[in-house]
């Protein structure tokens, strides 16, 4: 309903980059240019300077960031007084997860979500967890679910629940029959871990420094970017790791990977991450409100 020329300048403006913005409006780059310099047009004058692969906002530019601002926190605040009226929830969200809460948690509960809300438009973008809050920074995402902690105090975040890590070995391994492995058990053999910028590989890591001196002594063979790769690995017998209890149950049910608690334990926290808004969308606080009930529940059962 607002106008699109303005809602892509807005978002070109506060990302400062066309290639962001595309990426968050789900366009192409073209045609974000041209909706720009539609709105150019409109006023006859420059709204960016472009120099050197950069963009700035001019005088000009800046005064209409300021006013879209206003006039889009007016729009959000009428749509949901309407939609409180009619009892109506819609729209659209843009969702960022850590791999491993996009595998083995969020096609539950975003499956729950949309049978409740079926009008809602679900986007979700995967990376890993550096990746996921870098995109919750630039707005690129309304909401990031997260599996490390988060540095940045201007964000939010919302403990969702408790994730248990085990150390993983085959079921011929010489460690397989025991009940817990210590950090000088880890050292004993090849370890396969996730790429850097995981939250798994920063959770370890920080663990790791807590009981010892830190991640260096491992033997570090291989370096992976999924759940289902380390988990592949470590079956074929190219060594050991630790990884979330949520990603091996399969394995462990057929019987190909053998769990095993370590000694201190390890659990981190899965948490929502997202801007301080002074006005966030409906949809938004019932997607939150929806998964920390989810989260709440799953806590109780488990």
């Amino acid at each position: 309903m607002a106008d699109r020329r303005l809602q892509v300048f807005f978002t070109v403006a506060r990302l400062l980059s066309f290639t962001k913005a595309a990426e968050s409006l789900h366009m192409t780059q073209p045609a974000v240019t041209f909706q720009v310099r539609q709105l150019e047009e409109y006023f006859n004058t420059r709204l960016f300077d472009r120099t050197h692969n950069r963009i700035s906002l001019t005088e000009a530019g800046n005064r209409v960031y300021a006013y879209a601002d206003k006039i889009f926190v007016l729009y959000n605040e009428m749509e949901n007084a309407v939609r409180e009226m009619t009892g109506e929830v819609t729209g659209s969200l843009t969702i960022g997860a850590s791999t491993t809460i996009a595998e083995y948690m969020l096609p539950s509960l975003l499956g729950n979500f949309k049978k409740r809300y079926p009008d809602i438009g679900i986007h979700l973008k995967v990376s890993n967890t550096e990746g996921i809050v870098s995109m919750v920074e630039n707005n690129t995402i309304d909401l990031g679910v997260v599996e490390a902690p988060v540095a940045n105090k201007n964000l939010v975040v919302e403990r969702c629940r408790a994730d248990h890590l085990v150390a993983i070995v085959p079921p011929d391994h010489p460690e397989a029959q025991r009940e817990t492995l210590t950090y000088e058990d880890l050292l004993k053999y090849p370890f396969i871990c996730r790429e850097e910028g995981s939250g798994t590989r920063e959770v370890i890591n920080e663990y790791l420094s807590l009981v010892n001196s830190g991640p260096d002594a491992l033997n570090v063979s291989m370096e992976l970017g999924s759940p289902e790769a380390v988990k592949g690995a470590v079956e074929a017998g190219m060594g050991i790791s630790v990884v979330s209890l949520a990603t091996v149950q399969k394995e462990l049910r057929l019987g190909t990977l053998v769990a095993i608690n370590l000694n201190p334990s390890l659990d981190r926290p899965f948490s929502f991450v997202h801007q301080k808004q002074k006005f966030r969308m409906r949809v938004m606080d019932e997607l939150l409100e929806f998964a920390q009930t989810y989260c709440a529940e799953y806590v109780s059962d488990s």
